[in-house]
């Protein structure tokens, strides 16, 4: 795969957090879907309507999340991130790896992991 589509791959995942994280936007984030979207997190469906459902708890239950890409991936068909996402301003921080596949170019297929940031930590690392 050429550079100039893995760089297009990261710059529609990024248009997708925008839409369908920050802006809470279905109409926008559907439109980077491909004909088919696959959905590994159990708690949303798969689809275009079940991204639409999402979408909705999002804008009702948590209208200030914001999700904050630390690092962006791509290889392959594949793009990964790692992701700071915080559901209510002065809240604690999720940190969250997003793994999706694309197929010319739009979102086919997402798997995520989430884990709460904790208050404290045995190591000065940090999770970002």
């Amino acid at each position: 795969m050429s550079d100039a589509r893995l760089e297009e791959n990261k710059r529609t995942v990024l248009a997708f957090y925008r839409a369908a994280i920050d802006d809470k936007d279905h109409a926008a984030a559907a439109a980077l879907l491909g004909d088919r979207y696959v959905q590994h997190n159990p708690r949303i469906a798969d689809g275009a309507e079940g991204l639409r459902e999402f979408v909705d708890t999002l804008r009702a239950d948590f209208p200030h999340l914001r999700a904050e890409v630390k690092r962006i991936f791509a290889e392959g068909d594949h793009v990964v991130a790692h992701v700071r996402g915080v559901r209510v301003p002065g809240g604690p921080a999720t940190a969250i790896v997003d793994v999706f596949r694309l197929e010319d170019g739009r979102i086919v297929e997402h798997w995520d992991v989430m884990q709460q940031v904790p208050e404290e930590s045995r190591n000065p690392n940090g999770m970002f």
